[in-house]
């Protein structure tokens, strides 16, 4: 659905930072599922961390971008995703060889631009609930390089700038300079 913007990338690129900033134009956003799963588990018992059990974690992703997809249904306007479905999709691919990430993608069409945050190691930090190390955010992020393209969206590398000139080059680049949902 044209309507539906994925922001994905590099783990620590700014992903997050950037939707705060697309919500306070008014436009609608739909959190990272990985780190609102990471928050639950490290709240509950635990079962489900991607360092626990990935494949588990993955699946739970998939299921979350699903119930996110449904809600953003609902929503008017432009909807911006923070990874989501095809991002988990992706993972689950890589890890268990499962055609998840053809699958699902087949399914659920997005805007044809997906932007990604590259890799900036300035603004990196590791946390509670993002416990990988730079290495492993770059090979997610090499891997979703190839992936989005291969699945037919144009990839956009985001330029490392100020979150304010990233949200209007996002904006411009989908012809919503100047709008606010």
């Amino acid at each position: 659905m044209d309507r539906f913007i994925i922001i994905s990338g590099c783990s620590g690129g700014g992903k997050s930072t950037l939707l705060e900033e697309l919500a306070r134009r008014g436009f609608s956003v739909i959190e990272e599922p990985g780190r609102r799963i990471v928050a639950a588990e490290l709240a509950g018992d635990g079962a489900v961390l991607p360092w626990v059990d990935a494949e588990a974690f993955l699946q739970r992703a998939i299921d979350v971008a699903l119930e996110d997809l449904a809600r953003a249904s609902t929503l008017p306007g432009p909807v911006f995703f923070d990874r989501g479905l095809l991002d988990a999709a992706s993972g689950l691919s890589e890890l268990t060889g499962e055609p998840a990430l053809r699958r699902l993608s087949a399914q659920w069409r997005f805007n044809p631009l997906v932007f990604l945050t590259p890799p900036w190691p300035e603004i990196y930090r590791q946390d509670a609930e993002r416990q990988h190390g730079l290495d492993a955010a770059i090979a997610e992020y090499e891997r979703l390089v190839h992936d989005y393209p291969a699945l037919g969206y144009e990839a956009v590398e985001l330029p490392k700038i100020p979150v304010a000139e990233r949200a209007d080059f996002v904006l411009e680049r989908l012809g919503l300079a100047g709008l606010s949902s």
